[in-house]
């Protein structure tokens, strides 16, 4: 296996409302796209925010919210281009 890993990072305007339904959501994409989730660590932070990290088998992927500004960043890195094409694909139009 050749050494490549594929980044993706991306801002997202969202209603804080539909936080915890955004963010069931992208672990359900991440396995269409054929990752193989290991483990997920999540916090929620006391007066705001949430943070979670999905421990892939292919490398991980990470939310990052902002409530206060309306705002969540996401990352995702694999080593593994077909899934990494796959979930850009699945989440092009969010």
């Amino acid at each position: 296996m050749k050494a490549v890993m594929y980044n993706y990072n991306k801002w997202i305007t969202y209603d804080v409302t539909e936080e915890m339904i955004i963010v069931r959501k992208f672990e359900e994409l991440l396995i269409k796209s054929g990752f193989g989730i290991v483990k997920k660590v999540e916090h929620h932070f006391k007066v705001q925010g949430y943070t979670a990290l999905w421990l892939l088998s292919e490398s991980h992927f990470a939310i990052h919210t902002f409530p206060e500004e309306r705002k969540m960043y996401i990352e995702i890195s694999s080593c593994v281009k077909d899934y990494f094409d796959n979930f850009l694909d699945l989440i092009k139009d969010m």
